[in-house]
């Protein structure tokens, strides 16, 4: 499996994170809206859908059949003027569906031109629909053996619905004659948001060009559903599987893969995928961003476009697909086996590994026996700073042996403060007689990187939180409102969220007390300003935060007054300083004996030293 590449988002929230472990580190050395606001929702609200399995076609069935008119057709279309002369060419869509999803597919072009997700809302309480007004098309370019080129978005079909099984079978056929046809197979399953999808011809060997492939065309462009345009334009973009379980996402721009067995216009929490049994040998992908700021009333996210040659297979096309339409939830997506699952960004590496085999099941088994969300957040942030407990013991006895010490490691700066080398010398000497090592702290610091990172994608991506209430929050996976401000700060935003708030007030108590006075007497030459990023951390965080998932935010606050609660009780009733300084003297009075890499690193210095004490020719 490729790793994944690293948006700028997720940079920006190591960067923080890392931010806050250095710290640690140095104490022990993130057109127009289907339904728009306002005019289009009460629109919406009286649309009567039609019933499922309906077929809406004119008022007549009239089927033009004088000779003239299949002429004039066929001078037009060549062999494709026959399906112009069917009732079906008057226009009119077929609509079926299930108790998850709803969707209209037009004679004209016979593709899905409205896609409803019946059991979810937007932020404004408006019905989510991924396909609606124009917003998707589906297309097939082809040349046909007497040289014209067409377009099936052009072209009418013929609908016929049909019941098996309980599953809702729609056969639209692009007709040559009544034996001759292009056909788009759709079959819908009861409870499912996957379709089977297929694309066959019959009897157009002697009608298509075969020395050139028809090009598939999908595109799409992605209608806003969140709060933030801006936070769910982060999570939006074209997500693909290549050469047999490979995957990688497209943000924006172009990009070519061959052996490519899926495509996904991902839109945060939802998505469309297109799926074949048979590879397709290549597609070109294209996304464009459409989201210029925050402040920007914006309707669509993102401009998603595939083109796909599709082979002929003696003069026939035949290829079994399946369609998708519904939520990026990573249960729903992993459950069908298909390598879907990465769809959702869970993180590349290790941190994807401990979303999906340790946090979200986790999760999950918290969240089915609380009664909120919020509450599961704070059960889980408190477990798995509990097992981080002796992370955090390890990283503060370091801290504390090196507290001892500093008073000896001054009198070694003061006194060897004009020779560098013969300074550090000494210093890893009584390092090595103590028993002490500044690097001892560094390890299980680094050891909790994974963690927080991991936890870091997993809220953001947690579908479970999707318009799920807790304390003043009204959704866990969008920010929280406590205020709203007449105007817009960049970087900021219009509102003020309480959450990160005290997150960012957490931490720099946190900060606070593991500094304690002697930050400026402890700064080393070359390190960064400890000072500055006491307090750079807490202010990051306030601002990136702000436009943030609230439940992530819930989860670094719980945390760090998780943390400063195991800190006090480490310092004040675990740790004993003056023990730490009897076994640190008892260290020193015994010979140490020194390691092959100490000894000879030992060794490099000296003769480094003797090389400086000779004059220079």
């Amino acid at each position: 499996m490729e790793e994944k590449k690293i948006d700028i988002q997720s940079i920006i929230g190591f960067i923080l994170i890392g931010g806050i472990l250095l710290w640690m580190l140095y104490n022990n050395t993130p057109e127009q809206e289907t339904t728009q606001e306002g005019t289009k929702t009460e629109q919406v609200e009286n649309e009567k859908p039609e019933p499922a399995g309906q077929v809406v076609t004119p008022q007549t069935n009239e089927v033009v059949s004088d000779s003239s008119s299949l002429a004039e057709a066929q001078r037009k279309l060549g062999a494709f003027g026959y399906s112009q002369t069917l009732p079906s060419a008057k226009g009119g869509t077929t609509t079926f569906s299930n108790d998850v999803l709803e969707l209209k597919v037009s004679n004209k072009g016979g593709y899905i031109e409205e896609a409803r997700l019946k059991n979810f809302k937007t932020y404004d309480s408006i019905p989510i629909y991924l396909v609606k007004d124009g917003n998707a098309s589906f297309n097939l370019n082809f040349t046909t053996s007497d040289g014209r080129t067409l377009n099936t978005q052009d072209l009418y079909f013929e609908p016929e619905l049909t019941s098996n099984n309980g599953n809702q079978v729609l056969s639209m056929k692009l007709k040559v004659s009544e034996d001759e046809f292009l056909e788009y197979r759709y079959v819908l399953n009861p409870g499912e948001y996957m379709m089977d999808f297929s694309i066959q011809s019959q009897g157009l060997n002697g009608v298509l060009n075969t020395s050139q492939d028809p090009v598939m065309n999908w595109k799409l462009k992605g209608y806003r559903h969140a709060k933030s345009i801006s936070y769910e334009n982060r999570y939006t973009d074209l997500v693909y599987e290549y050469e047999d379980g490979n995957d990688d996402k497209l943000r924006s721009g172009e990009e070519e893969e061959s052996d490519v067995s899926y495509i996904s216009y991902r839109q945060h929490f939802f998505t469309s995928i297109l799926l074949t049994d048979t590879p397709f040998q290549k597609a070109n992908f294209e996304v464009e961003d459409l989201v210029e700021n925050e402040e920007i009333d914006t309707v669509f996210t993102k401009q998603f476009s595939s083109s796909i040659p599709l082979e002929l297979k003696g003069g026939e096309l035949s290829y079994n697909m399946n369609w998708y339409y519904g939520p990026a939830d990573y249960k729903i997506l992993n459950d069908y086996d298909r390598n879907l699952d990465e769809i959702v960004p869970l993180g590349w590496g290790i941190f994807g590994w401990i979303n999906k085999y340790l946090f979200i099941p986790f999760f999950a088994f918290l969240s089915s026996f609380l009664p909120s969300y919020g509450l599961a957040i704070i059960a889980m942030t408190i477990v798995v700073r509990i097992l981080l407990s002796p992370v955090t013991y390890k990283s503060y006895l370091s801290q504390a042996k090196m507290k001892i010490l500093r008073p000896e490691i001054n009198e070694l700066n003061e006194k060897y403060k004009d020779n560098a080398m013969k300074k550090q010398q000494e210093t890893m000497k009584l390092y090595s007689k103590a028993g002490a090592s500044p690097m001892s702290g560094c390890l299980p610091a680094l050891a909790q990187i994974p963690v927080f990172y991991a936890l870091f994608q997993f809220f953001p991506s947690a579908f479970q939180l999707r318009h799920k209430s807790f304390l003043w929050a009204d959704d866990l996976s969008s920010y929280d409102v406590v205020a709203k401000l007449p105007f817009n700060i960049p970087f900021y935003g219009d509102h003020v969220s309480l959450f990160p708030i005290l997150a960012s007030i957490a931490i720099f108590i946190y900060m606070t007390m593991t500094t304690g006075q002697s930050m400026q007497a402890n700064q080393q030459p070359g390190m960064p300003n400890m000072k500055f990023l006491m307090y750079l951390s807490p202010v990051f965080m306030l601002i990136f935060f702000n436009n943030y998932a609230s439940g992530l935010s819930l989860y670094y606050f719980t945390s760090n007054l998780i943390t400063i609660g195991i800190m006090l009780v480490i310092k004040h009733v675990i740790i004993d300083e003056d023990k730490i300084h009897a076994k640190i003297q008892e260290n020193k009075k015994k010979p140490k004996k020194q390691n092959r890499f100490t000894k000879k690193f030992q060794q490099m210095m000296e003769q480094a030293e003797e090389q400086q004490k000779k004059p220079k020719k």
